[in-house]
């Protein structure tokens, strides 16, 4: 928390699903407030294909591999959700004009690990990078991990055992010092690829589950199913603290987050702590719809849990001093579109939002969010009290692009964040 503030932030930005017929891009923004080009994409990544879906990034190095003085964050891990590449960019040589180092194509996937649709990347103590995926090569839910070599980023293989796997994948979170890794549910590619459909929530096409994961052994020891309340479990978050035995999962469908933790027995329980009510609405693909928390992450300290509510339109942060009871403090203000990923300084004072989900939900919730592209958004924040207030002076719209509106996702520091790095 107290590393240099942020300068620049990395984001990838989506063309699929939208009138331009480009690939999708890395973007660099300034956020620094004393240069002359605050504010402003200074650079831009072409990825070498089409229709990627470029979604989430890890690093190759965090602060797992600390003290280690051979290990650099220096690679940026861009795994693309639809058609399952994983790019590794350098952002080492020149950190403001990164280029692409290396290209994973999905073949190498599908043979070596029969697995498909890459989300979350994380780094291993071991040098090793983990990537999580939520089907197989058919579109078939399948909750899976892939090895990548750290320093080569040839795949070696999967992370689980041979029939291992969960019905369904997201993102996941590990602690060694608990001996466990917590992974969640999305869906089956194949349904969501294109769209929502709420019937294929109830033809079993989404999860609603939390696995636990030994750590040491790789099997699957415990599955915690959170009903439907729980339905479509997405970001799951450990408190940053790795003597800490608890964290948070945001569950999208109905708009609620759970607080899981260890037992005295030693095993995990989950019970819900938070539920945002739903909204009656007319003319809606549903007679009540459901704020949609889609991201939720933790401050450094681990005094603050923020959420997104994507159909509601706000943000919310929470006071999670006591963890199993926590209390609003802030909420944000409505914009075009609807806040997103989120990501916060090291120093917890200023969050930053973008607006575009997953761009075949965006074009079917948002379709003005495809013709006028994404935004990036500054909150200050008050980490005294709790509080939160849009910098008016801060915005990054992406729908003025060179080529065209893109959809902006999720945001990377060069030096970390709070929801990239695990402490061992």
């Amino acid at each position: 928390m107290n590393g240099p503030r942020e300068k620049i932030v990395y984001l990838p930005c989506i063309y699929r699903n939208t009138e331009n017929r480009k690939p999708d891009y890395l973007a660099t923004v300034d956020v620094d407030p004393k240069s002359a080009t605050y504010c402003k994409v200074i650079h831009r990544l072409p990825m070498p294909n089409m229709n990627d879906e470029l979604h989430h990034s890890g690093w190759n190095a965090c602060s797992s591999c600390y003290g280690d003085t051979s290990k650099k964050r220096n690679r940026l891990i861009l795994p693309s959700l639809i058609s399952s590449r994983i790019y590794i960019i350098d952002v080492g040589t020149d950190s403001r004009a990164p280029r692409l180092h290396k290209t994973v194509e999905p073949v190498e996937m599908f043979w070596k690990c029969g697995l498909a649709n890459p989300h979350t990347s994380h780094c291993l103590g071991s040098g090793q990078i983990m990537i999580s995926t939520l089907g197989d090569p058919l579109g078939n839910g399948k909750g899976g991990f892939v090895l990548l070599d750290g320093e080569t980023f040839e795949i070696t293989g999967n992370w689980e055992l041979p029939g291992e796997a969960a019905p369904f994948g997201y993102d996941f979170w590990y602690q060694p010092r608990h001996n466990v890794m917590m992974s969640t549910e999305w869906g089956a590619p194949k349904v969501l690829a294109n769209g929502f459909n709420p019937a294929d929530v109830k033809a079993g096409h989404y999860g609603q589950r939390i696995h636990v994961w030994d750590w040491t052994t790789h099997k699957c020891v415990q599955t915690l199913d959170l009903g439907e309340e729980g339905a479509i479990p997405l970001e799951i978050r450990f408190l940053h603290d790795p003597a800490a035995a608890e964290g948070y999962v945001g569950c999208a469908l109905q708009g609620t987050v759970f607080h899981f933790s260890k037992t005295l027995k030693g095993d995990w329980t989950a019970e819900r702590i938070i539920k945002v009510p739903t909204k009656k609405v007319v003319g809606w693909i549903l007679p009540e719809m459901p704020s949609l928390i889609t991201d939720i992450l933790i401050s450094l300290d681990d005094r603050f849990l923020y959420f997104s509510n994507w159909l509601h339109g706000d943000i919310r942060q929470y006071d999670i001093t006591d963890k199993r009871n926590p209390h609003m403090v802030g909420q944000g203000k409505r914009i075009p579109g609807s806040p997103q990923m989120l990501q916060l300084s090291l120093d917890g004072k200023r969050l930053y939002v973008t607006t575009s989900l997953y761009s075949a939900w965006d074009k079917q919730f948002y379709p003005e969010l495809i013709k006028q592209g994404s935004v990036m958004l500054q909150i200050d924040v008050d980490t005294t009290k709790g509080g939160l207030k849009v910098n008016e002076n801060f915005l990054v719209d992406f729908g003025e692009e060179p080529e065209g509106p893109a959809l902006a996702h999720e945001v990377r520091y060069p030096g970390g964040d709070c929801t990239s790095d695990i402490w061992l």
